[in-house]
This record gives structure tokens, C-alpha cells and sequence, in this order.
């Protein structure tokens, strides 16, 4: 299994940056989610092991926050240190999730995954500026966004 920074490494070198686009911390931190929640639906596995933590800007993978913090708001290069290893099922689930997001505003997936029911359960009882680690559960995700496919 992979780690939650090899997809992230992955979206990064992603990013076409020759026509000028570019990644943010919050960006790059929604599609890792993402890429986790489409796992569980097509391949009923984890993509990483890492867990996904329900913070005031959205689904967030700590390892991920660790990583590029420094960044803030700003693009992220890619990444030297990426072997782009991935088996052929997690690489479509990786080219769905890209395909479908991707082109999507940091501000607009924030806004996507606070609209969305695993965020709002694992933020249940918070209020709306107040910091949380609890953990976004595998079961509402896949629950979530099997009924996307299903409807």
C-alpha cells in the first residue's frame, strides 16, 4: 500500500505547469481525500493507510499538511524524490479522480468537501472555526460516494 505522500507526489506531477497552472497545499490536500473516498468505492481498499483528519479547511492528511506546510498558499514544485509506482488499478483511480477534480479551484473542492456528508460527520458537534483531529471514516466515504455512482 502506498503512503498518502506518494498520491500526493503523484497530483503534483500532475499539474501542468508549462501552461502556466499551478497546486496549493489546500488544493492538493482535497484530491489525496478524494483519491482516498474513489478507492474505497471501485477498488473497496485504501489507496494509503494514512488517516484522513476532518480540520476546519477540509479533509486533511497530516503526513500531506507535514510535508508542504511551508508552501501555504502558494504553488508546489514537483517533487524530486517521486518513482510514480503504482499498480493499474490505483492508477485509474488516480486518472478518475485528476479527471474529475483536477480542474476544480482549491476554494471549489474546499467548498465541495464541506458540503459533503464524511467531512460534516466527523465535524459533528464543532463549531464551525473550532480545530479537530477526529478521523473521516473509510465507511462514511465509501458509503458517500457509492451512492454518487449508484444515482
Amino acid at each position: 500500500m502506498k503512503s498518502a505522500l506518494d498520491v500526493a507526489r503523484y497530483f503534483l506531477c500532475r499539474v501542468d505547469r508549462e501552461s502556466g497552472d499551478t497546486i496549493s497545499l489546500l488544493k492538493l490536500q482535497k484530491l489525496v481525500y478524494y483519491a482516498q473516498a474513489w478507492s474505497l468505492v471501485f477498488r473497496s481498499q485504501p489507496l494509503f493507510f494514512q488517516d484522513v483528519e476532518a480540520w476546519v479547511s477540509g479533509p486533511v492528511v497530516r503526513d500531506v499538511w507535514n510535508e508542504y506546510k511551508a508552501y501555504k498558499y502558494s504553488d508546489i514544485p514537483v517533487p524530486d524524490n517521486f518513482d510514480g509506482e503504482f499498480e493499474e488499478d490505483e492508477l485509474e483511480v488516480l486518472e478518475e479522480v485528476w479527471n474529475a477534480y483536477g480542474e476544480l479551484s482549491a476554494k471549489h473542492l474546499a467548498e465541495l468537501t464541506h458540503s459533503e456528508m464524511p467531512w460534516l460527520n466527523a465535524r459533528k458537534g464543532l463549531e464551525p472555526a473550532e480545530t479537530s483531529t477526529n478521523i473521516i471514516s473509510h465507511d462514511d466515504m465509501k458509503d458517500c460516494y457509492s451512492s454518487l455512482v449508484e444515482a
